[in-house]
Formats: structure tokens, sequence, C-alpha cells
């Protein structure tokens, strides 16, 4: 970036808001006299005036590799500007009271892009402290990035109950047969060994098997059929056998 005294004047008197703004004395180079002067200080760059309504700037002091301490001199409220190097020249100045000082101080140490480059360091590791506690498991984590490891919840929900199968989006009927023991297959319902009613036997029922439906028997609509209007015979034939044959 290239700077030179028409665009420095421009930034100076610009609209831009500026961070301080107020006249301070100034000490002479050369002499010890001190004169006033109109600061304006924009980012890192303190410009002053020789009055407040001045056009141009008399001249700039770039506030960047500089240390603000308060010094010892005849005027009251004095601080000073250093610069590092033995050459380097040293910026006296004097404020009118002691809150505007506090202030010219305050203002000035903060101006310089590496104090802005250190917040924003600390601002960052500030965040990412936060970010590494949200995601520390169940209760939050305070621990640093380096030392953080997952946490498991102790506490665990209690196990959803089985659902049973489906056939055709409707419960399968196996209350009669109970659960675990497999359905009749052997074409007729009829009665057990201790005379209950044993319902009529299962459709085949589709098994899902590595994403591929499968049924559990070849069975078509013709074996059903045939296999259920069997049972139906045979129980017209006891119906009538028994309405032929009352009993005394």
């Amino acid at each position: 970036m290239k700077l030179n005294e028409r665009s420095l004047a421009f930034y100076a008197t610009c609209d831009s808001p500026a961070d301080n703004s107020g006249f301070l004395y100034k000490r002479g180079e050369r002499h010890t006299a001190y004169h006033r002067r109109w600061f304006v200080l924009k980012g890192n760059m303190l410009f002053y005036f020789e009055e407040r309504e001045s056009r141009e700037p008399v001249g700039v002091i770039v506030l960047e590799g500089c240390n603000v301490e308060l010094c010892d001199s005849a005027e009251d409220f004095a601080f000073a500007i250093r610069f590092g190097g033995t050459k380097s020249r040293t910026y006296v100045l004097a404020a009118e009271s002691q809150a505007a000082m506090e202030s010219w101080v305050k203002s000035l140490s903060r101006a310089s892009f590496d104090y802005m480059r250190l917040v924003v360091r600390e601002l960052e590791k500030q965040l990412e402290e936060m970010r590494w506690g949200l995601a520390g498991g169940c209760g939050g984590s305070r621990e640093p990035p380096g030392s953080w490891k997952p946490k498991q919840c102790p506490e665990r929900l209690p196990a959803l109950p089985a659902i049973p199968p489906k056939e055709n989006g409707c419960a399968v009927w196996n209350n009669a047969l109970g659960v675990g023991q497999p359905p009749d297959t052997s074409g007729c319902g009829g009665n057990d060994d201790e005379g209950t009613l044993r319902p009529p036997p299962l459709p085949p029922r589709r098994r899902v098997l590595n994403g591929e439906a499968a049924l559990e028997s070849p069975s078509t609509f013709c074996q059903l059929h045939e296999r259920y209007s069997r049972e139906v015979a045979r129980l017209r034939q006891d119906w009538l056998e028994k309405r032929r044959c009352p009993r005394p």
C-alpha cells in the first residue's frame, strides 16, 4: 500500500469515525516548549493539526512497535510514546486533565495491529474452548482441547418392546400357537392332543434376508385354497352326520 501526503490528508479529514480526538500539548523535538495541537486517532495513525479547523495535518505518528507510558515532565498529566531503537524519537504529550490523559493512554495502547492480533488470538482460544466444552458429552466439559476425551452417559434408556411381525400391514395371528412355536403346516387345523381347537394354518410369511424378501415355503394360492377347502368340507361332513343322528 502506497501512501502520500494527499492520501494521508484525505484520510485524516474524511468523515470516517475517529477512535479518539481532542487537544493535547506536544513537546517540540528541538525545543522543549509545549505547543497546543488538535489530535485525531484513526486506527494506528495519530494525526495532529495546528487548529481544530485545519484542513491538513501538521504530522502523523504511526503507532506500531511503540509503548505508551507515563513520564515525568514539567507539564501535568504527561505521557510519552516511545519506539524501539536507539535513534528513534520519543513523543512527549500532555493532556489537560487526569481523565483525558487516561483516555488517551488507553486508546493509544490499543491502536496498534500487534495489540489487535493478540486480542483476536485470545478470542479464538476462548471460542475453541467453548466449542470443546459443548461437545464434551453429557454435561459438557471445561477441559482444554488437548486433554479432552469423549465421555459416555452412565444412564441408558430401557429397551423397547418387540414389535410383532406383520403380513400386508396386519399383525400375524399367533396367540393360539404361542410365542416361539412354529405354525402347523400339516395341511389342516383340527384338534390337538388335549382336544382344544387349533387355528387353521398360517399363510407363508415373508422374511427379509440380506435385503431380499423370501417365502418360508413355496405355497401358491391354489395349494392354500385346496388346503382350506378340505378343512371346510370335513367340518361340514361332521355337522351333517351329527344332524342325521341326534343324541337321545
